[in-house]
């Protein structure tokens, strides 16, 4: 039995397929562009395996529509990606393979990959975001993703602007939200480079954890994880862990108990692999309820 899976991203798809143990044979990468260039290659990719192939777990890019007694379940909804407004993923898919999907958004995929991962294994709940070409959040309790079947945008919460920070946000819809003020886009809108271009000692890190540990502080509010993890391109910076620890404890002021902070506020421990592996396990559990 081949397991598949779909990382759908708003700059790259990757597509993987793997054993029941979730040993990966082959994957490869594909430019986000229109939908009808993706996709095909998407299925071109699969259509090597469909003798095999016992299903597909998708995570992807949003907002999507993931509760399955909507209409439009399986739908990329209201991107600011207007070529792949409306999609219909999982259908589009569903003509070509007949077999078990499972949809989800990329980033809840990446929070259940790293809830079964070997480093959590102690773990009972956790909240993943990545930040990257937008920031998203999806969070875990006792294997269950918490939202039911819905999709939650913890990247569009809103937040305490910086004293030192005058820019409007790149956001559509709010403008200087999480995702608007500490996205990739937003460090480009700023100062016309990409963040891994940005030096160490640029004064620009510490708006950004100042930013993100309010989301650490609001998520501890919220859902009292035992972890929480940021992932994605611009968390690639690993000098802004110890600086979003600082600023949260600040900002906690002690008020809710996380323990070490260093265990609580970490990346990922499985690397740029946690959707690829949260899709595979999410396809798995799906196959056996059937």
């Amino acid at each position: 039995m081949i397991l598949g899976a779909i990382e759908a991203g708003g700059t790259k798809f990757i597509c993987a397929v793997a054993d029941e143990q979730f040993n990966v044979t082959e994957r490869i990468t594909i430019k986000t562009t229109d939908p009808e260039t993706t996709m095909t290659q998407v299925v071109d990719f699969f259509k090597q395996y469909e003798t095999d192939l016992a299903g597909i777990g998708i995570g992807s890019f949003g907002p999507i529509d993931a509760k399955t007694t909507s209409p439009t379940y399986g739908h990329i909804t209201s991107t600011p990606k207007l070529k792949w407004r409306n999609f219909d993923f999982l259908n589009f898919l569903k003509g070509y393979f007949d077999i078990p999907m499972t949809f989800t958004s990329d980033v809840n995929a990446s929070a259940v990959g790293e809830f079964h991962s070997v480093e959590n294994q102690e773990v009972e709940s956790l909240v993943y975001y990545t930040v990257g070409t937008g920031i998203g959040g999806g969070a875990v309790q006792k294997g269950e993703l918490i939202g039911g079947q819905g999709f939650t945008e913890m990247g569009h919460q809103l937040i305490k602007r910086h004293s030192d920070d005058d820019y409007e946000g790149t956001c559509p819809y709010h403008g200087d939200c999480l995702e608007g003020l500490a996205a990739g886009p937003a460090i480009l809108g700023r100062y016309e480079i990409e963040g891994k271009d940005l030096a160490e000692d640029h004064a620009y890190w510490e708006i950004l954890a100042y930013y993100l540990a309010q989301c650490a502080v609001n998520t501890t509010q919220f859902y009292t994880p035992d972890k929480i993890i940021f992932g994605g391109g611009v968390m690639k910076q690993e000098h802004l862990f110890p600086k979003i620890r600082e600023q949260f404890k600040a900002l906690n002021q002690d008020y809710m108990a996380v323990g070490d902070l260093e265990c609580y506020i970490t990346g990922p421990s499985l690397g740029d692999d946690a959707a690829v592996l949260g899709c595979l396990e999410m396809i798995k559990a799906a196959l056996s309820d059937a």
